[in-house]
């Protein structure tokens, strides 16, 4: 690819700070994406780093139909797009799971499910669908060595029995998430990844053996080449669609593309050797060490010392040619929480905005 892929024929069109798209290479990961598994249905993307319906339908009409979610509101969207299946990928609780079954009764179109990990949860929610008059689908969702979630799979095979003996559930199978494990070295992500996944295997052949199929879904970017390896496992990549800088630089088997950049203009120069450009925390994910927000595309020795809310500092040397007004593309350290600060997205083709993509799911509530 051209080195001035990312730059705009006529940048002035766009305020800053602004999120940007660019749909030729959106469309490359997902294609790459499709070809690196035996069988499409065996795709399950978690729409957490797009969060819009007009990715979804991408994804769709590049034959994903599965898809799993974080929030109730992303799993309102996905249904919105007529989405035949779409997993919560969290316990559903209090409200949240009378939310659930509004969206199970309202969208009759999806085949939802959510994940459980412990016996009460499961039993309200039997309630709440025996009060609809409706069938949850629920995955016990396993504790793989993240320690966020999750019951241990030792412990898990009682819980699925009394889980599938609930008149008004049906447990479908079993959720693995093991974004703990993310080291650069392949070798050594491939050996933890199957370290971690051998107790799941283990539970598989328990339930097997007692008349259960179990679906498993399991891992997310970084272990989704070794599970995609993995015959019959559901794979739940997300970052891959927009990729980012993290990702990119410490999984470099994986031949996705950055998709998505975030525009700021230098505002200020405070000091012969930096200047002040317009994004701050509210513009860029700022999770990480200063060092780990943004890279700019066009400006590779900028570096960052000062991160407030609306302004980031960089440091750029005695006699840099930098002037109020420049525009600099940066690539996100991390994509997905910076699309959330976004309201929308501009969509880039030829280098040209071409259309805006709503960020629908960046709040907590549609209209359920």
């Amino acid at each position: 690819m051209p080195e001035d892929w990312f730059r705009l024929n006529n940048p002035d069109q766009l305020d800053t700070p602004t999120l940007v798209v660019y749909l030729d290479r959106v469309q490359r990961n997902l294609a790459q994406l499709t070809a690196s598994i035996d069988d499409v249905a065996r795709l399950r993307p978690h729409i957490k780093t797009h969060k819009s319906a007009e990715a979804t339908r991408l994804m769709m009409s590049a034959g994903i139909h599965k898809f799993k979610c974080a929030t109730i509101a992303e799993a309102e969207m996905l249904a919105g797009c007529h989405a035949p299946d779409v997993l919560l990928a969290y316990q559903p609780v209090g409200p949240k799971a009378q939310r659930f079954l509004q969206l199970v009764l309202r969208y009759p179109h999806t085949r939802f499910s959510c994940l459980v990990d412990q016996y009460e949860t499961a039993r309200y929610l039997d309630e709440l669908a025996a009060a609809s008059g409706v069938t949850v689908t629920v995955f016990l969702d396993l504790n793989v060595g993240m320690n966020r979630s999750g019951i241990a799979p030792a412990a898990a095979f009682a819980l699925y029995q009394q889980c599938a003996a609930l008149p008004h559930l049906h447990v479908a199978g079993l959720h693995a998430y093991d974004g703990h494990i993310h080291e650069p070295d392949l070798a050594e992500r491939t050996a933890r990844c199957h370290a971690a996944f051998a107790p799941v295997e283990e539970l598989v052949t328990q339930l097997q053996s007692s008349g259960f199929h179990s679906i498993v879904v399991a891992g997310g970017t970084p272990t989704y080449p070794i599970h995609a390896a993995r015959l019959g496992v559901e794979c739940s990549p997300g970052t891959f669609i927009y990729w980012d800088g993290g990702y990119g630089q410490a999984f470099a088997e994986q031949p996705f593309e950055p998709a998505a950049l975030v525009l700021t203009r230098v505002v200020s120069l405070p000091t012969p050797t930096t200047l002040c450009v317009d994004l701050g925390h509210k513009a860029i994910a700022s999770e990480n060490t200063l060092d780990k927000r943004v890279t700019f595309l066009n400006a590779p020795e900028l570096r960052p010392v000062g991160h407030s809310e609306e302004h980031l500092v960089l440091e750029a040397g005695p006699g840099h040619p930098y002037r109020v007004g420049d525009l600099l593309y940066g690539l996100p350290h991390h994509i997905c929480p910076t699309v959330a600060l976004y309201e929308q997205a501009v969509v880039i083709q030829h280098h040209q905005p071409v259309a805006t993509w709503q960020t629908v799911a960046r709040g907590r509530t549609l209209t359920v």
